[in-house]
C-alpha cells in the first residue's frame, strides 16, 4: 500500500517538474499534467521492475518518474497533433 502511495506523490511532482523541463506549448490543465506524471511513476516503477532495477513493489525514483513522465507528455503531444 506505501509503494502506491509513494509512486502517487513521486508522479505528482514528476508530472510539475517534466512540463517544466519539456519544450514545447502544451494546452492541458495541471490535472492532465499531474495525470501523466502519476502514469510516467508507474511506468518508471514496472520498467524498473521489469528490467531488474527495482525490488517488485518498490517505487521508482524521482529521476526515473520525470523520465517516464517526459516520455508520457512527448507521446500525448505527437498524438494530440495528429487527432
Amino acid at each position: 500500500m506505501m509503494s502506491i502511495l509513494g509512486t502517487l506523490f513521486i508522479g505528482l511532482i514528476a508530472g510539475l517538474v517534466a512540463r517544466m523541463l519539456k519544450p514545447g506549448d502544451d494546452s492541458m490543465g495541471w490535472i492532465m499534467t499531474a495525470l501523466l506524471g502519476v502514469a510516467g511513476s508507474f511506468l518508471a516503477s514496472y520498467a524498473g521492475a521489469a528490467l531488474g532495477l527495482y525490488a517488485p513493489g518498490q517505487p521508482a525514483g524521482f529521476i526515473a518518474s520525470v523520465v517516464g513522465a517526459i516520455v508520457l507528455l512527448t507521446l500525448y503531444g505527437l498524438l494530440k497533433k495528429k487527432a
